[in-house]
């Protein structure tokens, strides 16, 4: 029901005055917060089945979570933009309860070493999905953009009105069975080298 209608009825409907009017509106209120109460209570549910409960130890290697960013992006392409992990990162102390400071290489120097729990990962040896932190330009949000090293397929597709150059391409650190379809006119605007 609309916030005005919880409060104060139908619009058509005779509202006596003083005090049984006042009672009614004191017990809409807490009727209103009750509710209110219940659908927070529901929702931290939800919000708590999610959380994991991760701790780390000092001296542990972890992973730290890194943001791809690509010069093309097209949504719906599995695997594309899932986040990647640096490392492995040994910790240096813990910083209350959800911050862990790392030790950090040289080359990460303008990166800040305090790290949120959620940025990182527990470091088990042989993992694919490392990237060696030194072949990686990061700027200071740990951000770092993919680019196209060479185009494996071409392809056109027809449609009824025209016609859709496509390129296969392998991004950098990326095997080759995770390269992409992209359109072959946005490749050559962005990353003419390659072609």
């Amino acid at each position: 029901m609309a916030p005005c209608e919880a409060l104060y009825g139908d619009a058509f409907e005779v509202r006596p005055w003083g005090t049984h009017l006042l009672r009614e509106s004191l017990d809409k209120v807490k009727l209103i917060q009750d509710r209110l109460f219940m659908s927070k209570s529901r929702q931290k549910i939800y919000a708590d089945q999610k959380v994991c409960n991760l701790e780390f130890m000092v001296g542990e290697r972890v992973l730290l979570k890194v943001l791809p960013m690509k010069g093309v992006m097209i949504f719906g392409k599995k695997g594309k933009l899932s986040p990647r992990y640096i490392g492995p990162f040994e910790i240096v102390k813990r910083i209350g309860e959800v911050a862990y400071e790392l030790a950090l290489q040289p080359g990460l120097s303008d990166v800040h070493p305090i790290f949120h729990i959620l940025m990182l990962k527990k470091y088990h040896q042989g993992g694919a999905h490392v990237i060696q932190w030194d072949s990686v330009l990061l700027d200071q949000n740990l951000i770092f953009e993919e680019e196209p090293i060479t185009i494996l397929d071409r392809q056109i597709r027809k449609l009824r009105s025209k016609e859709i150059a496509s390129v296969k391409a392998q991004w950098k650190h990326r095997p080759v069975e995770k390269a992409t379809w992209e359109t072959e006119s946005n490749m050559r605007s962005k990353y003419p080298q390659i072609f």
